[in-house]
């Protein structure tokens, strides 16, 4: 029986991870590639680079969703149910739009798509705090993390398949169809109440608001670990970025570079953050988080071999493999040790601002990559890279001093 209900839980949030993240990767990946295939100019593509705002900013709204919701429904359930039907029917809209003469009507549009699928992050994280034990959640974040892998190559790769084959509309109400359907098991979960939520949706509102989203950094040491989580991805995202244009430069086909980025890296990745689930527990949040952290590192170092020439397919293969997978496993770890440091009844607050600090880091890397590329080269963007991550895990050695962050603990070190 209790198998059966872990299995359960982690297949609701396989299914909400991956609706989740189709829409998204659609929008910042597949549609840019679309649009410049149907002759729109890179000025008004430039523009689709807004929608990324909800993501970032989606922690000044995330205390409103910790404090109102229809108990009857379920707190988050509630939210989740109505943000995913709201983005299957802006789908639906988006799908009769004439590209070439409303492109601001579908910007509007895909804007409010993004700052819908950013709120459902908030209440899916949240309900998933609450949904999974301790010990469950290694593999909880296993299977967030395999879900945004999965929601990439479909959102991305096959939607751009679809687009090539059946156009616009088609590939848009199918869209539109897989999020509805990804619905069902989020009918048929029974949400339990939360907790002193009643506490917090009593106190005034702008008391409330303030005082959830500023209270758990009120204590220095949350400080050193919302560095950590600033730094602990942002080194390799920048080797990252770099990696692509470095690829085009070597002679790579797009075909090959999708292939490549696309349905092999995205597969490791999901390899990674199943097995990490797996051993988070018996190897400890600590020793798992600094273990898979040198191996992210080590494994950038692969980059090193393209940049200095060796540019044969299976070798990039084995390049893009090794750093995928070992992203995987370091981001579950990372996910899973914020949801530890995620309290029950603001859990979408506490769990949004601290993902808020890895987008900020990731981001910003990404940013001034290519400019250091100019400065120092490629191989210099992956030494920078691989040497933030190392300094990450010495800071992660120093001021992580909780062997294991016990049940409901809040978002301090103990």
């Amino acid at each position: 029986m209790k198998n059966t209900q872990s299995l359960n839980k982690l297949g609701l949030l396989a299914c909400l991870y991956i609706s989740q993240y189709i829409p998204i990767m659609f929008l910042l990946q597949a549609l840019p590639v679309f649009l410049r295939q149907q002759g729109v100019n890179l000025d008004a593509i430039g523009l689709l680079s807004l929608i990324a705002l909800p993501l970032i900013l989606k922690f000044l709204w995330s205390p409103l969703i910790d404090r109102y919701g229809f108990t009857r429904w379920g707190h988050y359930r509630f939210w989740i149910i109505c943000f995913q039907l709201l983005v299957a029917a802006l789908t639906v809209i988006c799908a009769f739009f004439d590209i070439e003469t409303n492109f601001t009507g579908l910007l509007i549009c895909i804007l409010l798509m993004c700052l819908f699928c950013s709120s459902q992050d908030i209440a899916t994280d949240a309900l998933a705090v609450g949904l999974l034990e301790p010990q469950e959640r290694g593999l909880g974040n296993g299977i967030q993390t395999s879900g945004h892998y999965l929601g990439a190559i479909i959102g991305s790769g096959g939607m751009l398949i679809l687009l090539n084959y059946w156009g616009w509309r088609t590939s848009l109400l199918i869209l539109a169809g897989i999020v509805v359907l990804a619905l069902i098991p989020v009918l048929r979960h029974q949400e339990q109440q939360i907790p002193d939520v009643k506490e917090l949706q009593t106190s005034g509102i702008v008391k409330s608001y303030f005082r959830t989203l500023i209270n758990p950094y009120r204590d220095r040491r949350t400080w050193s670990w919302l560095l950590i989580l600033s730094l602990y991805l942002a080194g390799g995202n920048m080797a990252n970025t770099m990696f692509r244009p470095l690829l085009v430069d070597i002679g790579l086909s797009l075909a090959d570079i999708g292939w490549l980025m696309g349905v092999v890296s995205h597969g490791a990745g999901i390899i990674g953050a199943i097995a990490a689930g797996f051993l988070i527990a018996p190897l400890g949040r600590k020793r798992s988080l600094i273990l898979f952290g040198l191996l992210y590192a080590i494994a950038m170092t692969a980059y090193f071999l393209p940049a200095f020439g060796i540019t044969n397919l299976p070798i990039l293969h084995l390049v893009a493999i090794s750093v995928q997978i070992t992203l995987g496993a370091a981001g579950t770890t990372l996910f899973t040790i914020i949801m530890d440091k995620s309290q029950l009844a603001t859990a979408g607050t506490d769990f949004t601002v601290q993902t808020s600090f890895i987008y900020f880091g990731t981001i910003g890397a990404s940013a001034i990559s290519g400019l250091l590329a100019q400065i120092v080269s490629y191989k210099g963007v992956f030494a920078i890279g691989i040497g933030i991550t190392l300094l990450d895990i010495i800071l992660i050695n120093q001021v992580f001093v909780s062997n294991e962050i016990q049940q409901r603990s809040p978002l301090v070190f103990k």
